[in-house]
């Protein structure tokens, strides 16, 4: 097996988007420390983004918080809920997003910003869901609160005034991971079937032996030692970067990616998950499903909440409505 390292790239990186570029040069000016498993951030990160009113900022979307049952024998999850206003009574569209950071750090007001948006461009029912983190929490904690929170949305589906058939699930970095692996397990399990999955630079090889793993190693923005800490909360010390790793915790390592619900999956041509995305989609291309990929010249991970003016945000932000629509239009 391919050992892993940190430190500077070992191969000669796709260059970044200028734009892309001028913004990493600016975040390169206030450099963090290193995040490690004792700094890992957890006291008050619900508040380091605005709150819910100030993303929505007047649109005309209304908002609530919830407790819904958690998987068996574990705590219940958070969620909240976003819709129209004056939408009740109505069925619409679902969304359910999961956050990103590695599994290991985010919180779902994190994203408030992108879904508000989908709710306000699409007309849906979103839910924005809160799920355990590693290292206090590591495999299967996280995923199984996704998929509990995808089940209960499905079957309450009435009572969110959604319509089950229209249920897409998604979300960026380890959001998109988690997403997969909740796809993987609604099949597997025989659980509800989701519209479509929509994974944004998803995470979902553990292994990081990519030439895009150690093209971006200290460079951009989530980069490699960030990912190798990352699984090593998630997974145990043996399984961490091991090809045996479960599919649930690195959707990479699945076997079969037949009969999976329609994917969307979008990556920036510079980040570290170019090559495991790209793979991810022509391996459900082999077993004749379907996934639609975008790979977003120059764009570094996560561009498009980085760098929402740049050119490449605006037209990856494009296409990924057009997907959106195309999944949720009640003649499909």
């Amino acid at each position: 097996m391919t050992a892993t390292a940190a430190g500077r790239p070992t191969v000669t990186p796709v260059p970044f988007d200028p734009e892309v570029q001028a913004v990493l040069d600016e975040i390169a000016k206030n450099p963090q420390p290193a995040l490690t498993r004792d700094t890992l951030p957890r006291d008050g990160v619900d508040r380091m983004f605005p709150d819910n009113d100030a993303v929505i900022a007047g649109r005309d979307i209304e908002w609530e918080d919830r407790a819904i049952p958690g998987p068996a024998g574990a705590p219940d999850l958070e969620i909240t809920v976003f819709r129209p206003s004056g939408s009740r009574g109505e069925v619409l569209p679902g969304f359910v997003n999961i956050h990103g950071g590695g599994m290991i750090v985010g919180h779902r007001s994190w994203e408030t910003g992108r879904v508000v948006d989908i709710v306000d461009e699409h007309r849906v029912v979103a839910v924005n869901v809160e799920y355990r983190l590693a290292p206090e929490n590591p495999y299967p904690a996280g995923v199984e609160d996704c998929y509990a929170a995808f089940v209960w949305v499905h079957e309450h589906a009435a009572e969110l005034g959604i319509d089950p058939e229209r249920l897409i699930v998604g979300g960026g970095s380890a959001g998109g991971g988690l997403t997969a692996a909740v796809a993987l397990m609604a099949r597997d399990r025989q659980g509800p079937v989701m519209a479509g999955q929509l994974l944004l630079c998803p995470m979902i090889d553990n292994t990081n032996t990519t030439v895009a793993s150690r093209q971006y190693d200290g460079i951009g923005t989530w980069q490699r030692e960030m990912n190798l800490l990352a699984w090593s909360c998630v997974l145990s010390d043996d399984l961490a970067f091991h090809p045996d790793a479960p599919a649930y915790a690195a959707p990479s390592r699945a076997t079969d990616v037949s009969g999976l619900p329609p994917a969307f999956i979008e990556v920036g041509e510079a980040e570290a998950f170019r090559d495991e995305d790209t793979e991810y989609a022509l391996r459900i291309w082999a077993t004749g499903g379907q996934a639609e990929l975008h790979v977003w010249g120059g764009g570094a991970h996560g561009f498009d909440m980085y760098m929402p003016e740049a050119e490449i945000s605006r037209a990856a932000l494009a296409a990924r409505a057009s997907w959106l629509r195309r999944i949720w239009r009640a003649d499909r």
